[in-house]
């Protein structure tokens, strides 16, 4: 198959049908425990509104209108003895110099993890920015990507398929933005693609070793931070890790359950200012997040990363290893309330980073939660170091 043009078409029986499931859920009334508040999981009054605002508010066809305004593609890249099916949205500039640009997202991600930065990259208002040509691929496994054709399916293998399919779009060289497991696609391409011509990460978990004592105060609030994530906010990970066929089953055909699993994050890894009262756009990013993944069943493939990829304690050292060392120029944007952030020393010992930032309102799902930095250096990043 070559390059096949998609359009997202969730039939109104199946809308249907995810809005009964939603009203014949019974959410529990009560919290685990009196005066639980958040430090059991969501507060139940969380869950309560956005399982009403999903049934009663949320207009599918609408958001179903708005992401098919990007094109939409299928392809199957050869791969060893079989074929891989990608889904991806291919956007173009209509400028003579833009820059090939891919994004890649991770879990509990979309490629809707970009909707709010692919338009303003592919045009710039300031004609003096540099433009973009935007692709922007489904990891295997997540909505209409085919799920791992095989065991032991790695970030490097997906990395191998996503430069595959830019050279299959014609690209003799790009670059590449990412945060979450796309931050561990975006170091392969970095470190073994000659095509692949520089790295921007929002994610990037280095360590700065042991015994180091001069910690700046950014970095104290970033080892609390990690800390705080470790022991309070891993058991979806451990589970994923070890029982994703279990959760899998569990989640593929309810909805609310979905809402619980992925929604979770996006309150827990966001900047308190998202979550602290009711934001409507970020109730809509959410609601959006959970439907991709409600609608194509891919909750259980969705979590091979864990299962297949490195293990959490183990990022920092892989970072580290020779072989994984980003060659290309670097740049990362710290953002303080992402699960695992980092500073410049420790994301300098990771590749040859030539660019950092740091903003202290934004988290994990970054440019979603602010595409105006995600935008500004990229630009300012890719604008100066992309040598194609």
């Amino acid at each position: 198959m070559g390059i096949l043009p998609f359009r997202i078409d969730i039939s109104k029986g199946e809308v249907e049908r995810l809005k009964r499931k939603l009203q014949d859920t019974r959410v529990p009334i009560a919290p685990i425990v009196p005066g639980a508040g958040s430090d059991y999981g969501p507060p139940i009054e969380w869950f309560h509104r956005l399982c009403k605002k999903w049934h009663n508010d949320f207009d599918w066809f609408s958001v179903q209108e708005h992401l098919n305004r990007h094109e939409h593609f299928l392809v199957d890249i050869d791969e060893e003895n079989f074929q891989l099916r990608l889904h991806f949205t291919h956007t173009k500039s209509a400028r003579a110099d833009a820059i090939p640009l891919i994004m890649v997202h991770g879990w509990p991600g979309s490629f809707h993890e970009f909707d709010r930065v692919v338009d303003a990259f592919v045009s710039p208002e300031n004609p003096s920015d540099p433009a973009f040509h935007v692709v922007v691929p489904s990891l295997p496994g997540f909505c209409w990507s085919s799920p791992p054709p095989r065991r032991g399916w790695t970030m490097q293998d997906t990395a191998r398929v996503f430069n595959k399919l830019m050279r299959q779009l014609g690209y003799a060289y790009y670059v590449v933005q990412a945060g979450d497991w796309g931050s561990f696609v975006a170091r392969e391409m970095g470190a073994k693609f000659t095509e692949c011509k520089a790295v921007h990460l929002n994610f990037c978990p280095g360590d700065l070793g042991d015994g180091i004592t001069d910690l700046t105060p950014r970095e104290m609030k970033i080892k609390e931070r990690y800390h705080d994530w470790l022991d309070n906010h891993l058991g979806y990970a451990v589970c994923m890790r070890t029982r994703p066929q279990s959760i899998g089953v569990a989640l593929n055909d309810n909805p609310v359950g979905i809402l619980a699993w992925v929604g979770e994050k996006y309150i827990e890894a966001a900047a308190p200012v998202k979550v602290e009262t009711p934001d409507a756009e970020w109730d809509q990013a959410i609601l959006t997040t959970c439907s991709l993944y409600y609608f194509t069943d891919c909750i259980m493939s969705s979590t091979l990363p864990y299962f297949e990829g490195v293990k959490h304690a183990d990022f920092g050292n892989f970072c580290l290893k020779q072989e994984n060392y980003i060659r290309v120029p670097m740049g990362y944007t710290s953002f303080l309330y992402d699960t695992r952030p980092a500073t410049e020393r420790s994301v300098g010992k990771t590749g040859r980073l030539v660019f950092y930032n740091e903003c202290d309102d934004g988290g994990h799902f970054a440019a979603l939660e602010r595409p105006d930095i995600i935008l500004a250096d990229c630009r300012r990043f890719f604008g100066e170091w992309f040598k194609g």
